[in-house]
C-alpha cells in the first residue's frame, strides 16, 4: 500500500496543512497463488500521513499484516522533501525504509534524490517523479549492503466530481539476487476509490510486482494481487 497517497493528500494538505488516513485492505493473492504465495498475509492495515510545512513536507506510512494468529509483519517508510525554491517543482528526497517481521526484519534501506512534483492549480490531477540512490544495509545473517539506484513515478486523479480517486505508483529498483547477481524489480500499485463521503471510501489496489515477491517454489517472478479495501480519512 506504500505512498499510493501521497499526492492525493497533498490536495487536502493544501488547505489543511496535514492529512491522514487509515486503510483495511483484504488481499487475495493466496487465493490466486495457493502454492507461490502460500504464505501470503490475507489482512493488512495501513496508516498513512501527510504534512507540509514551509520547508517541504513529511511523509510515512506503516504496512501492518496480520493472520488469524499473528501479526505478521510491520513495514515503514518516512519520507522528507526540502522545497528547492518557493516556485521550483524540484524537491530534494530523503527517506527510510525497513521494518520487523516474524523471523527478524526487513532489510533496511537508505534513499537520497531528486523530486519533480506537479499539480493542477485545483490540484484534481497530481503527479512526482524521483529519481533516487538507494543503500542497502546488511540486516541480519544472509543479507549484505550494496548499492542501488530507484525511480519512481506517483499519480494521483480526482473526478466524477471528486466521487472517484485513481491514484498509485510505480517503483524500478536494482535488486540483488543470493548469489550477488543484479536484477530489476518492479512494484507498482494502482488504486480505483469511490468516495462516499468525504472520509469513508471503498476501493481497490491491484499489486503489480516483478522480482519482488520471494518465491521458493519455482521460477515465476511476476504476480498480480489484488484486494478489497476501506479507508477512511481523518
Amino acid at each position: 500500500m506504500k505512498k499510493i497517497f501521497v499526492f492525493a493528500l497533498m490536495a487536502v494538505a493544501a488547505l489543511t496543512v496535514h492529512a491522514q488516513n487509515i486503510q483495511l485492505h483484504y488481499d487475495f493473492g493466496r487465493n490466486l497463488y495457493s502454492d507461490q504465495e502460500s504464505g501470503r498475509q490475507k489482512v493488512t492495515v495501513t496508516l498513512e500521513q501527510f504534512k507540509a510545512d514551509k520547508w517541504g513536507s513529511w511523509y510515512y506510512f506503516v504496512d501492518v499484516d496480520m493472520s488469524r494468529k499473528f501479526t505478521e509483519s510491520a513495514y515503514t517508510e518516512i519520507s522528507r522533501e526540502f522545497n528547492l525554491g518557493k516556485q521550483s517543482p524540484f524537491a530534494a528526497h530523503i527517506e527510510y525504509d525497513g521494518g520487523l517481521n516474524k523471523s527478524g526484519s526487513f532489510q533496511q534501506a537508505g534513499l537520497a534524490g531528486l523530486a519533480y512534483n506537479g499539480h493542477t492549480a485545483d490540484f484534481s490531477k497530481t503527479w512526482s517523479v524521483q529519481l533516487l540512490y538507494k543503500r542497502y544495509f546488511k540486516s541480519y545473517d544472509y543479507t549484505s549492503a550494496y548499492h542501488s539506484m530507484q525511480l519512481t513515478g506517483v499519480w494521483g486523479l480526482n473526478f466524477a466530481q471528486n466521487k472517484c480517486t485513481f491514484s498509485g505508483f510505480i517503483d524500478f529498483w536494482r535488486g540483488e539476487k543470493a548469489d550477488g547477481h543484479g536484477q530489476l524489480v518492479i512494484l507498482s500499485e494502482p488504486q480505483l476509490w469511490y468516495n462516499f463521503t468525504d472520509h469513508f471510501s471503498i476501493g481497490t489496489e491491484i499489486e503489480f510486482s516483478n522480482n519482488f515477491i520471494y518465491n521458493t517454489y519455482d521460477d515465476q517472478s511476476f504476480f498480480i494481487n489484488p484486494t478489497l479495501a476501506l479507508k477512511w480519512n481523518f
